[in-house]
């Protein structure tokens, strides 16, 4: 489809990124028979494109942008204003078709119920911006769970600690050696392990793929199972390398989609818009939409556009295996729950990460933050690759709460997404606990912790910064994911978190799109 006719079109919806929430979503509607145009900042890495970079690191080849925008990454910086100085780095965030959940590592658990009433998880917080609950409940988004474990072809084992049951597609194969001892260590110390639910076909010569685009078609991401039929089947459209510069809107609508693509200026039609490009992206998308109607940011009548940034507060373990022979770390495999919640302080879920990046990838980020240890390189390189091929690593992803302060702030003059993330007295003081926890339960086994949470850079599920609620003056959208002052935006990516929850958000993201994408195929054109 041509420049002329992309413009000419009413689009039904035009979906802005195509991860989790806006492939999903933009599948259902296709599906439902409407008109959906996909525009995706990346580049097109699906299976048809001969130029991805797939099953491995686009830093073993150089880590040219160019080589990074083909492994699905993004290659912008981002800046960080927390500290005394301005730091910028690169995030390791998916940019290209399927966003993020080309690198994932698959993990697609449900929220617990308590997630959806965060207050009472955290009495002792006298933060008013802490909500008393979503606007939505576990019971309501339930049936939507279940239907995106089934498109996802979510594989694994029941949590014992959880009443609910998943609707899991299989089992996934049996533990390696490793991960059986470490069951059976984590159940003589009292906890409850179970294999954990991983959106993977686990075919033959299956090798996790953390971090880095599939080469086997085994990694049900959001490309494969939703952006693909979107337009092989339905008719979706396309435009991959498409810059979404702006939104042109009046005081109850927007009008307009201004976007660059393949170096021509775009301005695009449609009844729905729907921003899913992440919470950093989707913010700095509505804040640089200014205008006179809009003088702070477009949808941004609460203020609250870009506030209550999270982005789970993760340590890693690194566990020696009791075989002294090669062992097999690529896996996730194993999680359990019981620190959820301790002794009435909330905590989070502790998982399998899988493998660490290659060790000379660890070598160089180090090396760009201490120039001492250029120097010791040689010294470091045989630790750091026995480090990363022997070590069984294990994430503690802890629920971190909403702030005002921390936020993404208006873009750079250079377009650069800005933003500030400080942690909290009281979430500093859980993980204090949750890592005395972790000590005791192993205290038999040699390990190290590598404690990420203080690491900015270290970005992972970010989300909170366009929260859903049903106060326009305490949150941006509705509960049906509409923003409360537009007639014709919504945001379905992890922006709308009202709270980040104590584990992985991308099933939470599937199952509310799946939710909103039934309200949208039964309700008029608004």
């Amino acid at each position: 489809m041509g420049p002329e006719e992309l413009t000419r079109t009413e689009w039904d919806a035009i979906i802005v990124g195509t991860g989790m929430g806006g492939a999903t979503l933009g599948h259902a509607l296709a599906k439902a028979g409407q008109r959906v145009l996909f525009c995706e900042r990346g580049r097109n890495t699906l299976p048809s494109a001969p130029d991805a970079v797939r099953g491995e690191y686009p830093e073993e080849r150089g880590g040219a942008p160019e080589l990074l925008a083909r492994g699905g990454r993004t290659s912008e910086e981002v800046i960080d204003e927390s500290g005394k100085r301005p730091q910028r780095f690169l995030p390791f965030t998916g940019s290209g078709t399927g966003g993020s959940t080309g690198l994932f590592g698959m993990a697609l658990e449900r929220f617990s119920p308590a997630d959806f009433s965060p207050r009472q998880n955290h009495p002792d917080v006298a933060d008013p911006n802490l909500p008393e609950a979503w606007p939505v409940s576990f019971a309501q988004l339930t049936p939507f769970y279940e239907a995106a474990e089934a498109m996802y072809r979510v594989r694994g084992t029941a949590d014992p600690l959880r009443a609910d049951v998943p609707r899991f597609t299989g089992e996934p194969p049996t533990l390696t050696p490793e991960g059986a001892a470490l069951f059976a260590h984590f159940t003589k110390q009292g906890l409850h392990p179970y294999r954990l639910p991983l959106a993977c076909e686990f075919v033959p010569g299956c090798h996790g793929c953390q971090s880095i685009l599939c080469d086997l078609g085994c990694k049900n991401d959001s490309a494969r199972i939703c952006l693909t039929p979107a337009i092989e089947r339905h008719g979706a459209v396309l435009l991959d390398g498409c810059h979404v510069a702006r939104l042109e809107a009046d005081r109850t609508r927007v009008s307009g989609v201004c976007c660059t693509w393949r170096g021509r200026s775009l301005l695009l039609r449609g009844r729905r818009v729907i921003l899913a490009a992440g919470a950093l992206q989707t913010p700095s998308l509505l804040l640089r939409s200014r205008s006179d109607q809009w003088p702070i940011g477009l949808a941004n009548g609460s203020d609250l556009v870009g506030r209550n940034l999270m982005r789970h507060l993760v340590d890693l373990y690194l566990i020696e295996p009791l075989s002294k022979s090669a062992v097999e770390n690529r896996f996730k495999e194993l999680a359990f729950n019981d620190f959820y919640r301790v002794d009435g302080l909330r905590m989070g879920s502790v998982q399998s990460f899988g493998r660490l990046p290659p060790s000379e990838m660890v070598l160089q980020s180090l090396q760009k933050k201490m120039s001492l240890v250029r120097a010791v390189s040689p010294l470091l390189r045989p630790f750091l690759k026995r480090l990363v091929d022997r070590s069984i690593t294990f994430a503690t992803i802890a629920e971190d709460l909403p702030s005002l302060e921390n936020r993404v702030l208006p873009e750079s003059p250079e377009g650069q997404v800005r933003f500030v993330y400080r942690v909290s007295d009281a979430d500093r003081a859980r993980i204090t606990q949750l890592r005395q926890l972790m000590k005791r339960v192993l205290k038999s086994r040699r390990w190290r912790v590598l404690k990420e949470v203080d690491n900015n850079e270290r970005i992972a599920h970010v989300c909170g910064t366009c929260r859903f609620g049903d106060d326009p003056q305490t949150s941006v959208l509705d509960a049906s994911n509409r923003a409360h002052e537009l007639d014709n935006l919504y945001v379905v990516d992890t922006s709308f978190f009202p709270s980040s929850g104590g584990t992985n958000p991308s099933l939470t993201v599937a199952a509310n799109a799946l939710r909103v994408a039934a309200e949208l195929t039964h309700r008029k054109f608004d």
